[in-house]
């Protein structure tokens, strides 16, 4: 099996600690977060298996996942995210992040090297403070 996931969820996935959302929403990013450890990511654009619950009624086509600016949020991650792993992020690549990798792409955020795509994002204050508290309560080991 295979999680999919749309560059800028490489970052979220860094910080999720299970607050913000609604119940049913956070059972299924817990699911997802629980496969990272055997299943491989592949990378694509817009909407992915995070956003999945978000797109199956009648305002999917209107939904946050599908706007311009996350797409531009996507771009930059994947270019973040590209630099710290030192491979390519790209639509169609495929991922294994190793506990190392992990604990890189932390560090960079921590420190804001990668968090250019955060720009703007409603949950940046958050993530923020939760990389500020060395990522305690998250959700990915």
């Amino acid at each position: 099996m295979t999680v999919r996931l749309r560059p800028h969820h490489l970052l979220c996935m860094l910080t999720y600690a299970g607050r913000g959302y609604s119940a049913a929403f956070t059972a299924h990013f817990d699911a997802l977060i629980a496969r990272l450890g055997s299943e491989d990511i592949l990378i694509v654009a817009g909407p992915d298996d995070i956003c999945a619950p978000l797109m199956g009624g009648p305002e999917a086509d209107d939904a946050h996942c599908r706007t311009p600016h996350i797409e531009a949020r996507d771009s930059a991650a994947a270019r973040s995210v590209a630099s710290v792993l030192q491979r390519p992020v790209c639509t169609g690549a495929r991922l294994t992040i190793s506990r190392s990798e992990r604990d890189r792409l932390r560090a960079a955020f921590k420190a804001g090297t990668s968090r250019a795509a955060c720009a703007g994002c409603s949950w940046a204050n958050l993530c923020g403070a939760i990389a500020g508290a060395d990522f305690a309560g998250t959700r990915l080991l």
